[in-house]
């Protein structure tokens, strides 16, 4: 009889450690597995057209091939900070900064601490280099970018409505006017 009750134990620990999730089901990344090392590893081969999205824990986990979503639980303006000086480091590329243009409408008395939010995220990226759009018309952008180039979302743990950031990714050694320079030469 003992030994039916250690074999039924031993059968039933390999049938849950056999249950363990795989790469597919895994949790996703945290700040204590390395969401920042994750960013570093991504970054040089996002190019122009990507997006880095960085949202508050409400930011629903979209389903699109094109879009992965990490999980920090950090302070939103830690990863702000981390992401912005990541991509001023790049060789290779640099920003533009879109913000939910609903954020400038949130007062204090309807969602406290939104004052404080903004103060922390304009003490790293000045307001004057953030374009506000609306928040649904930022989300469409990333559901059409995303059939066809890559989409990095980082959530934090942050609990305040229309906080995201979006950084629409953009060469940095190649512009506009090189690339209509070009444009003409190559149509003579």
């Amino acid at each position: 009889m003992k030994s039916k009750i250690i074999l039924i134990n031993v059968l039933i620990m390999a049938i849950f450690s056999s249950c363990s999730p795989s790469k597919e089901q895994a949790a996703p990344t945290s700040a204590e597995n390395g969401w920042k090392q994750e960013v570093a590893e991504k970054l040089p081969l996002l190019g122009h057209r990507n997006w880095i999205v960085v949202t508050d824990m409400a930011y629903p986990l979209q389903t699109k091939p094109g879009i992965t979503t990490i999980y920090a639980g950090a302070p939103y303006a830690e990863i702000i900070d981390f992401v912005s000086k990541q991509i001023q480091a790049a060789p290779h590329v640099y920003a533009h900064v879109y913000q939910d243009k609903e954020l400038s409408a949130l007062k204090e008395e309807f969602c406290p601490g939104i004052d404080a939010f903004r103060k922390s995220i304009y003490d790293i990226i000045p307001q004057k280099d953030i374009t506000s759009e609306v928040h649904e018309d930022l989300i469409a952008k990333l559901d059409s970018v995303s059939a066809v180039y890559q989409v990095l979302i980082i959530k934090s743990n942050l609990t305040l409505p229309y906080t995201t950031t979006f950084f629409q990714l953009d060469c940095k050694y190649w512009n506009k006017q090189q690339q209509d320079q070009l444009q003409q030469a190559t149509e003579k």
